[in-house]
């Protein structure tokens, strides 16, 4: 195999890593270019690298330690809510980097495929980050990836006990943050599809019947786009914002819907004339209702999506 098959077939493998350790397209790649070059220096130095998935894979993991510790000092001071970055998993039209769009591919076992598409939902990547790095690392390498406690060791260099302790006090926490009911992808599929035809044909009685009493609407904007000052929460107040939102595409016609699979579950795609990308709704689904809905509007968290529309001078254009 040629050095650049090698890191064609490497990439898939950190970015897996990478986007669930941060939830940021931009901060994964950057980790992933840098995982990729060691490797680079590593066949060039002539170093002997018994297993180049297991190496890419501890590389990934440290250099994501590292840069989720400084992230989480320029999240402190996000303005308004902060949401991981959508990535379109199914969505026609879209471009997507190799690693983006084999993030829920890299590992082959399919046994662990629902874990690591789980893995992948902004649900999840939200919960993640009530973890410390170390404990986001242990739990997704081991939950998620299905390292042995041995290897996670080398990875994160510390002892096994601690790294038992570090997956069982992370597994603790996600299962008390994940929804009591499960849903099927089926179920998941005409929830949303009932949700987004209620939407848009401005069914109030028919989009409040399919949202939990205490659902919660979430916008990050990050300063750059109007989004929600904070999380909205009630099936009245959050039915009449959605409502009161797509309105607005009456006095912007050439901005259209598009449903979409966000972060391997149902959402939506809002793109203005030019095919150009507005915005990302994903829903948070359990239990047959939908739990959760969250509205990202920064455009430098959809920049990784294709070319990203003025949202404020649409809205200008309106008045």
């Amino acid at each position: 195999m040629s050095e650049s098959q090698l890191l064609a077939e490497l990439r898939p493998v950190s970015f897996a890593i990478a986007y669930r350790m941060l939830g940021s397209v931009t901060e994964a790649e950057d980790v992933v270019q840098e995982a990729l070059l060691r490797v680079h220096q590593a066949v060039e130095a002539g170093e002997q690298i018994a297993s180049p998935r297991a190496f890419v894979a501890t590389v990934t993991t440290r250099l994501a330690i590292n840069e989720l510790k400084s992230a989480r000092a320029r999240r402190e001071s996000y303005v308004g809510a902060w949401l991981p970055e959508p990535i379109l998993t199914d969505g026609p039209g879209v471009s997507f980097g190799a690693g983006i769009a084999s993030a829920t591919t890299a590992f082959d076992d399919p046994a662990r495929h629902a874990e690591t598409a789980d893995s992948l939902s902004l649900a999840m990547l939200v919960l993640l980050e009530s973890l410390s790095p170390e404990q986001r690392a242990a739990f997704l390498l081991h939950d998620v990836f299905g390292y042995g406690y041995d290897e996670i060791t080398q990875i994160v260099d510390t002892s096994e006990a601690n790294v038992r302790q570090l997956t069982s006090r992370a597994r603790a926490r996600v299962k008390e943050g994940r929804p009591r009911f499960t849903t099927t992808r089926q179920q998941h599929a005409e929830l949303a599809r009932r949700f987004f035809a209620a939407a848009e044909q401005g069914d109030l009685a028919g989009l409040e019947s399919l949202l939990a009493h205490d659902v919660e609407l979430t916008g990050d904007g990050g300063g750059k786009a109007p989004a929600l000052a904070r999380t909205l929460r009630g099936r009245s107040r959050v039915a009449h914002t959605l409502l009161n939102w797509l309105k607005l595409r009456e006095r912007v016609p050439e901005v259209t819907l598009r449903q979409v699979e966000v972060n391997g579950g149902p959402g939506a795609l809002f793109v203005d004339g030019e095919a150009r990308v507005l915005a990302v709704w994903w829903l948070d689904i359990s239990g047959g209702e939908v739990v959760g809905v969250r509205s990202i509007v920064n455009p430098d968290k959809l920049a990784h999506l294709g070319e990203v529309g003025d949202m404020v001078a649409l809205l200008r254009a309106t008045r």
